[in-house]
């Protein structure tokens, strides 16, 4: 699954990769640079460590992708 985030400080979205068939998990973030992760759980921490809806354009594509992914790390709220 790959979502597309806009953020409010840059032109380009942030991008969030999670490839199971391929073992790709990883996030482009607003100033075109990346993190690399060895599983979904992971990226899933780094995101809610690091990155808030009002962070984003559109708050609710953000809650949205925290939802399709808790499945990865069940303690989203």
């Amino acid at each position: 699954m790959e979502f597309y985030l806009k953020s409010k400080d840059n032109a380009y979205p942030c991008v969030v990769t999670i490839d199971e068939d391929n073992g790709r998990y990883m996030i482009r973030k607003s100033d075109s640079s990346g993190e690399y992760f060895n599983t979904p759980k992971e990226l899933v921490a780094w995101i809610i460590e690091n990155w808030h809806s009002d962070d984003f354009l559109d708050r609710e594509e953000y809650e949205s992708m925290i939802i399709e992914i808790s499945v990865y790390f069940p303690i989203i709220h």
